[in-house]
């Protein structure tokens, strides 16, 4: 609707984790450079933890193309609220693996015995499980187990955890100290700060196809308007562009405006953070961490409620899921 009047090829702020799009903050490309690393190196268990919307699904589809790049065979675990059986045996389907049996017994069999190929040709497997802060208690253990599958010099199956903050409150917990003693490495995306803000919205418009216009297409005010609403996290940030384009689009605004913005944000009952005692805003990284927090987790909620149908969501992904067995 907008794109032509703006002069852009597609749609610049869609919310879909599309690889395309992929801006890498320092901390973005040191979490996707750890991923890579620990799986390369065997390191095991690997934790990567952001809050709601800060872009853990698309670092996942980014590490998924590495992988297949590799020819490394791996599992991607999208909804983790399963029992261990169900768990163990979607592992198995999306390894494309032939199941001869459904009891946990033969399940491991077979993973091991592949797991032990894949080692023997030179390569490994790599179990990435998103949204990984739901997963249950006896699911986590289960997972410790599966690092068992090892030689004496390294580790057969590499296993990424990427979750919310809540998932370092999980493995902070004694009944879980096992598996945290067992994570080799672990990262943490933060919110984009100002100037990244500014670099992201750029990038985004270039992708999409917008010409050197792009740096007068949001007003600096708009800008620094976008990164008080949305303290900074890419799915707000993305929330808010995409429909304040439409509705430049819908005033014939050749640029966006820190009034527009406002509107949107006030569409979507997304207020600025509450200011601290010193009378600065909040919702920027120097904020008290809890606090941020909480803001963040609230206003997200409100725009995006829990997805009531997650396989709907991995169909509409359209990845390819895993390496085919050799």
């Amino acid at each position: 609707m907008y794109r032509k009047y703006y002069g852009l090829a597609r749609n610049p702020f869609d919310n879909s984790p599309d690889r395309h799009f992929f801006y890498p903050t320092p901390r973005h490309n040191e979490a996707l450079a750890n991923l890579n690393y620990g799986v390369q190196r065997r390191r095991g268990f690997i934790v990567v933890t952001g809050e709601v919307g800060t872009g853990k699904t698309l670092l996942a589809r980014c590490l998924l193309d590495m992988l297949a790049s590799k020819r490394i065979s791996f599992a991607f675990v999208f909804n983790p609220i399963l029992s261990v059986e169900d768990f163990l045996y979607y592992v198995i389907m999306d390894l494309r693996l032939p199941i001869q049996g459904k009891r946990k017994s033969e399940i491991l069999v077979l993973l091991n015995n592949y797991l032990i190929s894949r080692h023997r040709l030179g390569s490994t497997v790599a179990l990435i499980v998103d949204e990984a802060h739901l997963l249950s208690f006896e699911l986590l253990e289960e997972i410790r187990l599966l690092t068992n599958l090892e030689t004496s010099q390294q580790k057969l199956l590499q296993i990424i955890l990427l979750g919310q903050p809540e998932l370092d409150c999980k493995l902070d917990l004694p009944r879980l100290r096992q598996l945290k003693q067992r994570v080799s490495l672990r990262c943490r995306l933060e919110p984009l700060s100002a100037q990244e803000l500014r670099g992201y919205l750029f990038s985004r418009l270039k992708l999409a196809g917008a010409s050197s216009h792009r740096g007068t297409l949001f007003s600096d005010e708009a800008i620094a308007a976008i990164h008080q609403y949305s303290g900074g996290i890419p799915r707000l940030i993305n929330t808010i562009c995409e429909n304040a384009l439409i509705s430049g689009y819908a005033r014939n605004a050749s640029t966006i405006t820190p009034d527009i913005i406002g509107e949107v944000a006030a569409d979507f009952r997304i207020d600025l953070p509450p200011r601290s005692n010193n009378g600065e805003q909040d919702g920027t990284k120097d904020q008290p961490a809890d606090a941020h927090k909480t803001f963040v987790r609230d206003r997200l909620r409100l725009i995006f409620p829990p997805e009531a149908n997650p396989q709907k969501q991995l169909a509409e992904s359209g990845h390819e899921q895993g390496a085919k067995a050799q």
